[in-house]
Order: structure tokens, then sequence, then C-alpha cells
């Protein structure tokens, strides 16, 4: 089957689905399925607007809204997952994932589905050291902290995704795993971006979480984004015994959606033609979200995994055959996903702008279905319990000039040794991914996509760059990645692309 892949969406799901049009009329067929790698932004109204992790002047309601109204519906079967730049409190209604809206499916906090036969996985948010061993505290209204920490990645999503065993086909994460750019052509990503180079020197660019997860589940691809460039690789794993056959992960990442970039792939996979064509639950992921429910932390209070170092009773949480006959059982056998999709918050209305619209804390009907299907605890109910008990969120408008996390994750306390493959090995695998830039009438560069911003002319050799004060970039020192130990003097570099956000992301800030 032919599965579409974007990087960052940006909430620009007009322009992607109509490249995607483009796309069918001159390639060899339909598009069967479409994977986001995260920043969807589900923005629905303006109070998910107020919890979009960017400065004000950044918010723009731009198109998903008609698609959760029922004023259009996606052409293309969508699946994806969280980033760093989403209507956070839109996403929180749905842990485990659901329908945001018709005919698009959000993974949840870490989640695997099927589709015609190829398993699906994926893990929504990005890591930051300081936020990973702590329970899912945040809930709206959210303040200053936690309109950030939200959507950081924590150590139980990556638990229960280390407890499954079958073959994963492929694997979503919006930050890349650390390390994976030696598998790759790694002199031409320094060369697009230059400022990529003292994290790739000290192996401290990506996510130690979602290397974790590479190394465990192996699966046959990966997509990310976060990073606004693409970069493809190919990461060849050891067979843990001679007689195994060593797998391969096939990697890409992708650009954000604007024109002349590379923010969308159409790739050939293979698929069981006799499996349906519908979302369906995976048994195996089910099983072990049933067997970790009393893991479900809701406190701010750091804390480990199970492990088997003589402090637990219990460290294995994977799906037996029994147990996964059990949640068969409970499903009588049948596993697709309904069709239960619900409007749950009052949709943007361009004639009526409201400004001040209320923020909730909404208990959504998919999430209550599910739980109670499955036996297990809503993270929602469980968190609106802890704030009528000990009062945790209080509501903290966020400053328009706030400082901003940095652009790559931080330093981390995980030990996640890696080897630079030979150079055979980290040749340039971008050739077997090839373009994808069918540009739609509505892709036209406006003047605020170029104009004092390097976005268009990344990677042009001999082409000098500027910043808005004018200062050739070239003169200026390499840009900090990482937030940690960075010293008060340092003089931090304005924000370079107003047009959506920045071409340089910080972590925290697209």
């Amino acid at each position: 089957m032919r599965v579409a892949v974007a990087g960052c969406c940006h909430g620009e799901l007009d322009k992607i689905y109509e490249t995607l049009a483009l796309a069918e009329k001159r390639g060899p067929g339909p598009i069967d399925l479409l994977l986001c790698c995260g920043d969807f932004q589900a923005v629905r109204n303006e109070a998910d607007l107020r919890c979009m992790a960017v400065p004000p002047k950044y918010r723009h309601m731009q198109t998903f809204y008609r698609y959760y109204s029922g004023e259009k519906k996606a052409p293309i079967l969508t699946v994806f997952i969280g980033g760093n730049h989403e209507a956070s409190n839109h996403l929180q209604e749905l842990p485990y994932g659901g329908w945001v809206a018709p005919n698009i499916y959000y993974l949840g906090l870490a989640g695997v589905v099927k589709y015609r036969g190829v398993r699906i996985g994926g893990i929504s948010g990005i890591f930051k050291s300081h936020d990973y061993r702590k329970g899912h505290f945040e809930c709206p209204p959210y303040n200053s902290a936690t309109i950030r920490s939200i959507y950081h990645v924590r150590n139980i999503e990556v638990y229960k995704l280390k407890q499954l065993k079958q073959p994963m086909d492929i694997f979503l994460s919006h930050d890349w795993p650390r390390s994976i750019y030696h598998y790759g052509n790694k002199k031409q990503l320094l060369k697009t971006k230059s400022f990529f180079r003292q994290e790739v020197e000290n192996n401290t660019l990506g996510s130690p979480a979602a290397s974790e997860l590479l190394e465990h589940l192996k699966p046959t691809y990966w997509f990310s984004a976060h990073l606004h460039v693409k970069f493809a690789a190919l990461m060849q794993h050891q067979a843990k015994d001679k007689e195994q056959t060593a797998k391969a992960t096939k990697f890409l990442a992708l650009d954000k959606c604007l024109p002349h970039r590379d923010f969308l792939q159409v790739i050939e996979i293979e698929h069981d033609p006799s499996a349906p064509q519908y979302l369906e639950y995976d048994i195996e992921w089910l099983t072990v979200l049933r067997a970790t429910d009393d893991l479900i932390n809701v406190t701010e209070r750091p804390w480990n995994m199970p492990e088997n170092n003589g402090l637990h009773k219990r460290w294995d949480y994977s799906a037996t055959e029994e147990a996964m006959n059990k949640v068969l059982e409970i499903l009588n056998h049948d596993l697709k996903v309904p069709c239960n999709f619900s409007i749950t918050a009052a949709c943007y209305d361009p004639t009526k702008p409201q400004a001040q619209m209320q923020l909730v804390h909404r208990i959504n009907p998919q999430t209550t279905e599910f739980c109670a299907q499955l036996g297990i605890t809503d993270l929602n109910i469980r968190l609106q319990k802890a704030k009528e008990e000990h009062h945790l969120c209080d509501e903290i408008l966020l400053d328009e000039e706030e400082e901003e996390d940095s652009l790559v994750s931080t330093h981390s306390d995980l030990n996640t040794p890696s080897a630079e493959p030979s150079s055979d090995q980290a040749s340039d695998f971008s050739a077997s991914f090839s373009d994808v830039r069918i540009l739609p009438a509505s892709m036209t560069v406006s003047s605020d996509d170029t104009l004092g911003s390097p976005v268009g002319r990344e990677g042009k050799p001999g082409e000098a760059r500027e910043l808005e004060d004018g200062k050739d970039l070239a003169e200026l020192p390499l840009k900090r990645l990482s937030d940690e130990q960075e010293p008060e003097q340092r003089k931090k570099i304005k924000r370079r692309n107003q047009a959506i956000y920045a071409a340089v992301d910080d972590d925290d800030a697209a």
C-alpha cells in the first residue's frame, strides 16, 4: 500500500491534503494512509490556541477546526502523534488515543494500532531529562511551566513500549532518536544545519528515550520530524544470536510544511491483502496497557520504573498468550477501532471570535468508553480528583516575551551507549527516499516565508544568510542547542522565521 509521511504539520491540513491530491494524480495510484510526525496542532477554538506553547503572536487558527466541525472531512485516513506545538488540552482528552475529527486519529501519549496488517506505533512529545521520571500531573488551565512540561515524554510510556515483543513495522516519534545521525550522510546534515555540529560531536542531539526504543523495537521504518530537515539513515541492528537474521531500520526525518521544503514522502509498504481496510487496535498493546495500569502516576514526584534489581515484586509486564486471549474475550474478538468521534468543545467561528473563551479540563467520551471496556484508569478522572484534593492547577498567563527551552533535548541522565557504524553503513541512504515537491497553488511562497529568514535559502553554498538584525550568520558563534549549564551572560539569538515560528526552533518553542 502507498503510505504518505509528513513532518511537522503546523496545522496546515488543507495544504497537505492538496499536495497529496496532486501526488495521486501524477503518481501510480491512490494514497492509502497519511502518517504525521507531530506538531499537528488540532486547534478547535481560541481556548485551544492558548494551550499551545508558542508566544501569542505566533498563534494562528489554521484549518483543523473545519475538519473538527464537519465542514470538511479528511480525504485520507490520517494517523498522527503529538509534538511540542500542540493544542495540549485537546490531546490530553485522549491519553490512550482516539479520533480528533472524522478520519483523523491520534495515537495518544504512546500507542500501537494496525492498518491493513501493518503495525504502527508511536510516542508523542519530546524528551527533557528533568521531566522524564515524573508522572502525568499537568492539567488545564496550564501555567507557564506546565504548558511546556505537558508534552515532555515520560518514562512510563517508554516502559510500556519496551514490553512489546512482536515485530513493529512503522514507528513514529517527533524528536529523533539520539545517535541516528551516525547512520546517514552526517556530512550533508551538518552542511545544511551547521549549528547541529556541537551536539552531534558530543552525541547529545536527539532523544535518548527514543534511542532506547529504536534499539528495543527495531522497526522496519522509523519516521521523525522536529529538526526541520530531511535526513535519511539506515541502522543495522545486531542479531541476539547467530541463528537470527539481523534486522535493519530505515529512518527518515522530514521538514515542516512550507513551500519548497521536503515535508512529505510517499512510500510503498508491504501489507496483508486479506487484512481489513480499517484501523484496528493492537492486541499486544492493549494487554500491556491493562498490565501496567497500576503503574499510573499523576503526581510531580519523580520515580523509576520497576526493574529486576531485587526491589520490585514484578518487573516484566509483557503480554502473555493467556492475557492476550483474555483481552480478546473482553472485546468479543472485535479489534476494530470504533468510529465514535464526538465534538467535546465549541468550534471556532470566524464571524464570532471569542478571545476569552474559558479553559475547561474535559473528560472525553471516547476515553471513558475505552477505559471502561478495557478496565483501565482514565488519567483525566484521576487528575481531576487530585486537583480537587490538592488544588494542583493554577492558571498563569503565558508571557509573550518568555524565554523558551532549547532546540535539542537536554543532556540525559540515561545511559545510552552507541557506536558509530562503518563508513559503508553510514553512506548516503537518502537516495532511497525520492523527493515529493509537488506544490498546490496555495503553497506559493509569500514574503512572510522568506523575508528576513534563512529558511528559503538553507543549504545553498556560497550564499550569505542574515538574521533579522542584519548580522551575517557566519559572524555569530554557533547556537547552543542544549539547555543545561548555559552561562547567564550568553547572548540569546533572536527568533528567525517569523512566518512559522522559526527555521531553527527551540525544543520547546518551534
